[in-house]
């Protein structure tokens, strides 16, 4: 089969499709025929060697995320051929993944796709959707309390908006001029643009500070300026995060396979209340082209790539 690799660090040049062992299932396991896999910036990280020293093997798979249908289980599987499957593929360095024609995954790693759903969008959902979940369940909001999110309209903050909208919850989105209309759209009930400074845009609003941040634009102190004393700050990556004050509690989130919970956003995402969004399509074939596009970023959506 073949999938994207690497072999050695460096820039998006470095990403290759080889033909590679067709991986086969074991105990618990089911192999997926993938329809669609999205490209996230954990994949530059790999690329570029932010996760350490490769791997005593020949080659690192990339993709945490994919789309497609059961094609072979392992021994204890119940599950039909045949089944339209969403993967997170959590483990980062794996000699293939989820950008491959073929991929061998858990059974805590998948769930339903959302039915009728092209999988090209559905690709889009497992990371983020996870991630946005679990940050949402750190912070202990309730109905009509109020929650900044930074980076409101990128890839973890869009799901995030959309969730905390069932939560009852007031949201302060956090994005570009341009993405007002769409933050509004999707149930945020202020917006701020990320020409201004956050903590002092949301207290024009919210003026005893938010009760909540869910800082998916990796801002740091300045987002946390932005919370009331004795509030709540989660941050999506664990380098950005700012010293505790004012009694404000601080908390990462980092998200792994979760069966249930993906299940759950499935359904969501199948009923329309989250809403995938695909920026650019390549085929597996341009898959150095596909991550050169996604270190240049700017992008509202997500590039996917297509065996």
């Amino acid at each position: 089969m073949r999938a994207a690799v690497v072999r050695k660090t460096g820039g998006p040049e470095v990403v290759e499709v080889l033909e590679v062992p067709l991986p086969e299932p074991g105990p618990l396991e089911v192999r997926v025929k993938v329809a669609a896999a999205a490209l996230n910036p954990a994949d530059s990280a790999v690329w570029a060697g932010y996760f350490g020293p490769m791997p005593e093997v020949d080659h690192t798979g990339l993709g945490l995320d994919a789309a497609g249908t059961i094609d072979a289980v392992g021994p204890g599987v119940l599950l039909a051929v045949g089944t339209p499957v969403i993967v997170f593929d959590a483990p980062v360095l794996r000699p293939t993944k989820a950008q491959a024609e073929y991929l061998v995954t858990d059974l805590n790693s998948l769930a339903p796709a959302p039915e009728g759903m092209d999988p090209t969008l559905a690709a889009t959902i497992p990371l983020n959707a996870t991630t946005a979940s679990l940050a949402l369940d750190h912070l202990p909001l309730r109905p009509r309390d109020t929650l900044l999110i930074t980076g409101a309209a990128g890839a973890v903050g869009g799901y995030a908006v959309e969730l905390a909208r069932t939560r009852g919850v007031r949201i302060v989105a956090q994005g570009r001029p341009e993405d007002e209309e769409y933050l509004r759209g999707r149930g945020a009930t202020w917006f701020v643009s990320r020409d201004e400074e956050p903590g002092a845009a949301v207290r024009r609003l919210v003026p005893e500070g938010v009760d909540g941040v869910l800082d998916a634009a990796a801002l740091g102190a300045p987002a946390m300026a932005a919370v009331r004393d004795g509030g709540v700050y989660v941050s999506v990556r664990l380098d950005v995060l700012p010293a505790p004050e004012r009694g404000v509690v601080v908390r990462h989130t980092a998200a792994g396979p979760d069966a249930p919970r993906l299940a759950y956003l499935s359904a969501l995402a199948e009923v329309g209340v989250l809403t995938p969004r695909v920026a650019e399509v390549y085929p597996l074939a341009q898959a150095a082209e596909a991550h050169a596009r996604l270190a240049r970023g700017g992008l509202r959506g997500r590039i996917v790539l297509v065996p």
